[in-house]
């Protein structure tokens, strides 16, 4: 039986019913493409569902403010694809009169969709024979062919996307595509997958010859950056201190409290200016890809108003979109 054939079969009997896969609708699948690039279906799926009730065309959206996008994405991280969200929408808008583009090369051209992407959205909504290569079909590729260039290789995709164009059923590309991530998702998974019970069993490479732990291979990864981050909060019973991250770092565009960012050790008892600490936080640890933030946050007295921060009315921080570390220290705080 062929590779498509009995993948379909699988589908067929075990897919997942999720909202976009009801629908053609260009705008709803780039949506969800889009929210869960390093994000798992069950935290994307609230989102996705909050954009659709929110905007109803790719015009409404493109029309939105950065903060409007922002304050939806809140809490989902990696904020730099709801920044690509946006211009995208401003550009099917601008470049293709608010008709998303019918195929992939045009698809490419989006700010943020990569090939992943475009392939996804040109198979799924226009029947497109493009072959959609994520983690977890790499992963499914790398076992059944035992395929060892490292899959966060740039120049491994071609290895990966020329066995899929070998693969894929040109007559149903869009089932094709989401039953093989599906299969990666649910049955191939990268720790104990479905062995016994997989219909690949028979020609799995990793399978019979004990390799599942081993593939798919990746490069070591570089070593994580440690960072050191103290937040003043002010002791006031109505304001508080923030700014908005303007540089091009992490959390770009999201709003903090005053910061001081030492070089390897917290601040602690000492800050460098003149004001006096009511209290400390325990310290707290926030992993980032490539990135460990040690954070500590500061009650002080009153201090001289930095410059670029601005007062903000407590009862308004709900308004602001803040980086998900600061939001579970309001969520958990007593001191705002």
């Amino acid at each position: 039986m062929a590779f498509s054939t009995k993948l379909l079969l699988w589908y067929s009997q075990n897919m997942r019913e999720l909202p976009w896969r009801s629908t053609t609708n260009p705008f709803h699948i780039w949506l969800s493409e889009v929210i869960l690039q390093q994000t798992r279906v069950e935290q994307g799926l609230p989102y996705y569902e909050k954009f659709i009730n929110e905007f109803s065309s790719v015009k409404e959206l493109a029309d939105a403010s950065l903060e409007d996008i922002y304050k939806l994405w809140e809490g989902l991280g990696y904020y730099s694809r709801a920044r690509n969200l946006l211009a995208a929408a401003k550009q099917v808008v601008n470049e293709f009169n608010g008709t998303f583009p019918n195929n992939y090369e045009n698809l490419i051209k989006l700010k943020g969709v990569g090939d992943y992407t475009a392939s996804a959205i040109a198979s799924f909504c226009f029947n497109e024979p493009k072959p959609v290569l994520d983690g977890n079909v790499f992963r499914l590729i790398a076992r059944i062919y035992d395929v060892e260039a490292p899959i966060n290789k740039a120049s491994s995709r071609a290895i990966f996307k020329k066995i899929l164009e070998d693969l894929i059923d040109v007559n149903k590309p869009a089932e094709f595509n989401q039953a093989i991530m599906e299969f990666g998702a649910i049955h191939c998974t990268p720790k104990n997958p479905l062995c016994t019970t997989c219909p690949f069993q028979a020609e799995c490479f990793a399978f019979n010859h004990n390799k599942i732990d081993n593939l798919p291979v990746k490069e070591k990864a570089k070593k994580s950056k440690n960072r050191y981050f103290n937040y003043l909060v002010l002791d006031d019973p109505t304001f508080v201190l923030v700014k908005q991250r303007a540089q091009k770092d992490i959390w770009q565009n999201l709003y903090e409290f005053p910061l001081i960012e030492s070089k390897d050790v917290y601040v602690n008892e000492t800050l460098p200016f003149e004001t006096e600490i009511l209290k400390v936080s325990q310290p707290v640890k926030h992993v980032l890809s490539h990135q460990n933030i040690f954070t500590k946050f500061y009650l002080v007295k009153k201090i001289a108003k930095p410059d670029g921060y601005t007062q903000v009315n407590k009862d308004n921080l709900d308004k602001l979109t803040f980086p998900r570390l600061i939001n579970r220290f309001l969520e958990n705080s007593s001191w705002i």
